[in-house]
């Protein structure tokens, strides 16, 4: 199991890049990846999304996806970062469903469950993935 080392700013965290970290950090602690159970790690940035699920008992990433690819930017109309962060997920879905992961463990990386968090996770849960 990874141990995680205390940022220097954890007492005076300021920006919300840092508080986010702690918060990070903080699910980290409880959240760990098996064989059995995977992680799903999300990470979001202001313009794209991105989904991994990643054994940590090995340190192998099983699936990856995000908005950048073909299958989801090839369209004109890209639509809304909510909806391609859906797009993400049902992709992340039938990947892992081809990698035979049935179960996993969602890791929201300090992100707030709500908007494109909330619709990649929805759109997992509807492919066929529970956690």
């Amino acid at each position: 199991m990874r141990t995680f080392r205390t940022p220097k700013f954890l007492g005076k965290a300021k920006t919300t890049v840092q508080k986010r970290r702690i918060r990070h950090i903080r699910v980290r602690k409880r959240v760990y990846g098996t064989s059995a159970r995977p992680r799903l790690a999300v990470f979001r940035s202001p313009r794209h999304i991105s989904a991994q699920i990643i054994d940590d008992d090995k340190g192998h990433t099983l699936v990856s996806a995000s908005d950048i690819e073909a299958k989801i930017s090839e369209n004109p109309d890209k639509g809304t970062k909510i909806s391609r962060a859906s797009k993400v997920g049902v992709l992340v879905a039938e990947r892992a469903s081809l990698a035979g992961v049935t179960r996993i463990v969602f890791d929201r990386a300090g992100y707030k469950y709500h908007g494109r968090i909330q619709a990649l996770a929805d759109a997992v849960r509807e492919g066929g993935v529970s956690f």
